[in-house]
C-alpha cells in the first residue's frame, strides 16, 4: 500500500463512525427578492448586479462568431485547456502573463450566488491573469442553488474550483473600490442557451 492509500485509509476510518453532514440548503431569500423565470436569468441578474457582462447566444456556431469579432481589439490571447477549437479566435497565443485576453470554459454558474464555477484543470492562470476574461457557459450548467452546484460535481472533483462572481475588485486602500486588483478588470459570460433565438452579437463588444 502506498503512502497515498494509506493517508486515505486513516480518514475512511476515522469517519467511519461520524453522520454525514448534508450539503447547505438554498440561501433563500437574503439575494433575489423576485424569483428569477430560470436558473439563467437569476445568474445573469447577480452577475451583472457585481459588474460582470453576459452575453447569450443559441449556439456554438453564434458563440464562435461573437468570440471572433469581440476578439479584434486584442492583440494576443491565452486559452484554458478544455476550449475547443472551433471557439478559439485567431490570435497570437501566449503566456499568461502578457496575454491581453483569456478565454475559458466554465464548469458550471450558480443562480442564487451569481457565480461561474471555474475547473482549475482548465488552467488557473488563464483565469486570472489576463485583464479580460471572456469564459464561455453552457445554460444547462447553470444551477438554481449552491447546493445543486455542487452535488453535479460530486462525481468529477478537480483538486480545486473558483467561484468567480464578476470582475476582481478591492476597497481596502482608502475604501476607493477598485477593478482588476487580484484577477481580471472585466469578465464576460457568454452564455450558450437554446431558448435563445434571436441575438445581436454586438452586444458586450467594446
Amino acid at each position: 500500500m502506498s503512502g497515498r492509500d494509506r493517508i486515505f485509509a486513516r480518514v475512511r476510518s476515522a469517519l467511519a463512525g461520524r453522520d454525514r453532514t448534508e450539503l447547505p440548503e438554498s440561501f433563500g431569500e437574503w439575494r433575489l427578492k423576485s424569483p428569477p423565470v430560470s436558473p439563467v436569468e437569476g445568474f445573469q441578474a447577480l452577475f451583472e448586479s457585481a459588474g460582470g457582462e453576459v452575453v447569450r447566444v443559441s449556439d456554438r456556431a453564434g458563440a464562435a462568431t461573437w468570440i471572433a469579432r469581440f476578439s479584434t481589439d486584442f492583440p494576443s490571447v491565452i486559452f484554458g485547456e478544455h476550449v475547443p477549437a472551433e471557439l478559439k479566435p485567431d490570435l497570437p497565443s501566449v503566456t499568461p502573463e502578457v496575454a491581453a485576453l483569456g478565454l475559458s470554459m466554465a464548469r458550471g454558474a450558480v443562480a442564487e450566488t451569481g457565480s461561474l464555477l471555474m475547473d482549475a484543470r482548465d488552467g488557473r492562470r488563464a483565469q486570472l491573469l489576463a485583464p479580460t476574461h471572456v469564459v464561455v457557459l453552457d445554460a444547462a450548467a447553470v444551477y438554481a442553488s449552491l447546493r445543486e452546484a455542487l452535488i453535479s460535481l460530486k462525481d468529477d472533483l478537480p483538486s480545486a474550483i473558483g467561484f468567480h462572481s464578476g470582475p476582481s475588485k478591492s476597497a481596502d486602500i482608502g475604501q476607493i473600490m477598485v477593478r482588476g486588483v487580484h484577477g481580471p478588470g472585466r469578465v464576460i459570460a457568454l452564455v450558450i442557451d437554446e431558448s435563445v433565438i434571436v441575438q445581436d452579437h454586438k452586444e458586450g463588444i467594446s
